[in-house]
């Protein structure tokens, strides 16, 4: 009985020392992704600039106060689809191409050599572009509500980032998907940018109506339109039915599905 005790507490022991050495390990590995994407600032730039640029022409192109018509169906859809496409730029390009680039340079390779589990190496890099994710999303919100002259609740406000939260979380598995199933830095970066218009001109055009009845509905349940309808759903919650709660359960299912496809095929050797 003695014996067994000693074991079992040596065990115990042996585990609370090696979350202690991960705690440093993953709090460096963190600062070192954060140094990186904070020097990146053209990528910082390009991930605000699609939604900022987006926001000002459909708030011209509309000519009216929120809550008249406009182009695209009004002030509610315009702010969730700029966030979006934030949240594409940021959680879905910005994350496979980095992960990419620094896989083909060995990065990785170095980094399982050291004293440092394989999760808390992708974890730093998934919590810096969440983190960087967010950060566009407040400052879309806030932008967009200025520009298109709503105002918002701090609920609302609240129920919003909370909804980005989840697209950062489902863009950021589509992109694991992407970096796990292809190994080209090229092909990565291609077939990211190729994604990236498909789910853009889905958004638009499919979502607007002018290619038919039809791809506005399939649009609807992709990524991007599902999404967008979580944006509005939150933005008037007295309209919630079941097609925000569809929505819900899609976008849950493309983070399920995406995340474990890329976490069960990810190769941390471009060849």
């Amino acid at each position: 009985m003695t014996d067994s005790t000693s074991a079992v507490s040596s065990a115990s022991g042996s585990a609370r020392a090696k979350a202690a050495a991960v705690g440093p390990a993953l709090r460096a590995l963190l600062s070192a992704d954060a140094q990186v994407l904070l020097r990146s600032r053209q990528t910082l730039v390009l991930n605000l600039l699609v939604p900022l640029i987006f926001l000002v022409v459909t708030a011209r192109a509309g000519g009216q106060a929120a809550g008249a018509s406009a182009p695209l169906g009004g002030a509610t859809f315009e702010i969730g689809l700029a966030l979006t496409y934030g949240l594409i730029a940021s959680a879905m390009m910005g994350y496979s191409i980095t992960v990419a680039r620094d896989r083909e340079a060995g990065v990785f390779q170095r980094l399982r050599v050291a004293p440092v589990p394989t999760w808390a190496i992708m974890l730093s890099r998934l919590l810096v572009q969440f983190g960087a994710a967010i950060v566009s999303s407040i400052i879309v919100i806030v932008i967009g509500s200025i520009i298109h002259q709503v105002a918002f609740s701090v609920g609302t406000y609240l129920l919003m980032l909370v909804v980005a939260l989840f697209g950062a979380a489902m863009f950021l598995g589509i992109g694991q998907a992407i970096v796990g199933l292809i190994r080209s830095t090229a092909a990565v970066n291609a077939i990211g940018r190729v994604v990236y218009i498909v789910l853009i001109l889905l958004g638009i055009l499919g979502a607007s109506g002018v290619l038919g009845d039809a791809v506005q509905n399939i649009s609807a349940w992709t990524p991007v339109g599902a999404l967008i309808t979580l944006f509005a759903g939150v933005q008037q919650l007295s309209a919630w039915g079941w097609a925000q709660s569809g929505a819900l359960l899609a976008c849950a299912g493309y983070l399920v599905v995406f995340a474990g496809v890329g976490i069960r095929w990810f190769q941390w050797e471009a060849r």
